[in-house]
C-alpha cells in the first residue's frame, strides 16, 4: 500500500469518483478473502475441527472491526510518531464525509474501511498454525492484544507518512511486512509456547476436503486483485501494473510450487496448486507496483519453490505449523519483499504517486531493515502474549478434548452430520488433515 500523505500537485485533489467506487470495491474484495481463508484452511483440517477453524477466521471480522473503529485505525494512521499513530481520530470522530485522504482523491472514511480489511485478515492468517488445539476464548483474546500491540503499530511503521520504515523508503506496496511477515512470525511465536499437536509426525493429518481447500484458494485469489491494485488507492496504471503481476506471479508460483513436489514426491497435488498459488499471492503482494511482469515470473517461481521446500522443514526442525502459516506466509512474504532488491525496476515504491524506484543493494538493505524489524517485534510480542494468556487462563484444550475434537467441544456441533445421509456404524471414518506439507510421517488414519 502507498498511502502518502504527501501530494504532488500545486492544488489540493478533488473527489475522484472513479478512484472512489473501485476503492470501495476493493474493499469489498478484500474483505472476501476472509472468509475465503476460512474456507481455505478449513478445508485442510480434519473434519473434527473444521467449524472451529471457520470460526477462528470469521470471529476477526467482528473482533478487529471494532477495535479498528474504537482505536485502531487513529493508532494506525493519525498523524503521530515514527512508531504509533495520534488519538484525533479515536472512535473515527472528527473526520468529515467529504474530507480526503491527504494527496489523493478518496475520502477518508473509504481509505479506513479499505485498510480495515486488511487488518481483520492479518490475525486471522495467524490461526492456521494452531489448527485443533487451542481455546476459542484465548484465541479472541490473542487477536485482541497482539492487533492493538503489534498490528496497528506496525501498520503505522510501514504505510503512514510519518512512520519509521516508511520514511527510510522500505517498500512494501500492499502488505509483504505488515501482513505476511507479521502474521508469519506471530504464528511462530505462539507455536513456540503451545507446543505441538497430539500425534505430530505420528498420525497423518490428512485435510478433510480438498474441494474446500480449492474453493477457498480461489476466493483468495480473487479478492487478491482488489488487494494488491486497491493499495495505489487509485484506479490508473499503476493499479493496472499491480493487478497485472498480482495475476502472473501467482501463476508462476503454483507452476514451481507443483516442479518441486513432482520432482519431490512424484506427484501434482490439487494440495500444492493451491498452496503454490498462495505462495505466490504472498510474494508479489509488496513487489507488485515496483517489477515488470517479467519479474513478476521470477518472484513466483522463487516463491514457489522455496515456499514448498520450507514446509517441510517443521519436520525437521520438529514444530508443528499445522498449516503451515509460516512455511508459506512468513518466508514468502520474506523472499517477496527482498526480490525488491533485486528485481524493482521501473516500477512504482511506496511513496508519492509519479515516484519511481530501481532496485539495488542500498534497496536490499533497506528492505532487510523492514523485514527484521517487523519479523523480529512480532515474534517477541507473540511469544509474551501467548506465555501470558497461557499462564492466567490457559491457550491449550485438555489432550482429551483435543482427541474428541474442538468442534465438539468449544462449539456444540459439528461440520457434517453422517447420520443424515445414511452414517451410523457402518460409515467410514473420516480422514484427516492438515497443511501443505506432503512429507507428513505415518499411516494411522485419524478421525
Amino acid at each position: 500500500m502507498a498511502p502518502a500523505i504527501i501530494t504532488l500537485a500545486a492544488d489540493a485533489p478533488k473527489l475522484d469518483s472513479g478512484s472512489t467506487a473501485f476503492m470501495l470495491i476493493s474493499a469489498a474484495l478484500v474483505m472476501v478473502m476472509t472468509p475465503g481463508l476460512a474456507f481455505f484452511y478449513g478445508g485442510m483440517v480434519r473434519v473434527k475441527s473444521a467449524l472451529n477453524m471457520l470460526m477462528m477466521s470469521f470471529i476477526s471480522l467482528g473482533i478487529i472491526t471494532i477495535l479498528w473503529t474504537v482505536y485502531g485505525f487513529s493508532f494506525a494512521f493519525h498523524s503521530g510518531n515514527g512508531f504509533m499513530g495520534g488519538t484525533g481520530w479515536i472512535g473515527m470522530r472528527h473526520i468529515g464525509i467529504t474530507e480526503l485522504w491527504p494527496g489523493y482523491g478518496i475520502p477518508i472514511y473509504v481509505f479506513a474501511v479499505f485498510q480495515l480489511m486488511f487488518a481483520i485478515i492479518t490475525p486471522a492468517l495467524i490461526s492456521g498454525a494452531l489448527a485443533d488445539r487451542v481455546k476459542f476464548t484465548a484465541w479472541a483474546l490473542f487477536i485482541t492484544l497482539w492487533a492493538t500491540v503489534v498490528y496497528f503499530p506496525v501498520a503505522h511503521w510501514v504505510w503512514a507518512s510519518d512512520g519509521w520504515l516508511f520514511k527510510k523508503g522500505v517498500i512494501d506496496f500492499a502488505g509483504g511486512t505488515a501482513v505476511h511477515i507479521n502474521a508469519g512470525a506471530a504464528a511462530l511465536g505462539v507455536i513456540l509456547v503451545i507446543g505441538k499437536r497430539n500425534g505430530f509426525k505420528r498420525d497423518p493429518m490428512r485435510p478433510h476436503s480438498l474441494p474446500l481447500v480449492m474453493l477457498g484458494c480461489g476466493l483468495l485469489w480473487f479478492g487478491w486483485f482488489g488487494f494488491n491494485a486497491g493499495s495505489w488507492l487509485g484506479s490508473d496504471g499503476v493499479a493496472a501494473v499491480a493487478f497485472t503481476n498480482t495475476q502472473v506471479a501467482t501463476a508462476a508460483a503454483m507452476l514451481g510450487w507443483l516442479l518441486y513436489e513432482r520432482i519431490r514426491h512424484g506427484s501434482f497435488t490439487t494440495l500444492g496448486a493451491a498452496s503454490g498459488a498462495v505462495s505466490g499471492l504472498v510474494a508479489i503482494t509488496p513487489a507488485c507496483g515496483s517489477v515488470s511482469p517479467l519479474g513478476a515470473i521470477a518472484v513466483g517461481v522463487i516463491a514457489g519453490v522455496g515456499c514448498a521446500a520450507a514446509v517441510g522443514l517443521k519436520y525437521r526442525f520438529n514444530i508443528d505449523d499445522s498449516l503451515d502459516v509460516v512455511g508459506v506466509h512468513m518466508v514468502g512474504g520474506i523472499i517477496g519483499s527482498l526480490l525488491i532488491g533485486f528485481f524493482a525496476t521501473g516500477g512504482v515504491g511506496q511513496t508519492a504517486k509519479g515516484v519511481f524506484y530501481g532496485g539495488g543493494w542500498h534497496q536490499l538493505r533497506l528492505q532487510f531493515i523492514g523485514v527484521g524489524a517487523v519479523l523480529g517485534y512480532s515474534l517477541v510480542c507473540a511469544i509474551i502474549l501467548a506465555k501470558l494468556i497461557d499462564m492466567t487462563m490457559g491457550f491449550r484444550v485438555t489432550d482429551d478434548e483435543e482427541v474428541t475434537g474442538v468442534d465438539q467441544i468449544l462449539h456444540a456441533e459439528t461440520a457434517y452430520d453422517f447420520a443424515g445421509v445414511g452414517g451410523g456404524r457402518g460409515a467410514a471414518p473420516a480422514i484427516g488433515g492438515t497443511g501443505s506439507g506432503a512429507d507428513a510421517p505415518g499411516k494411522k488414519v485419524d478421525a
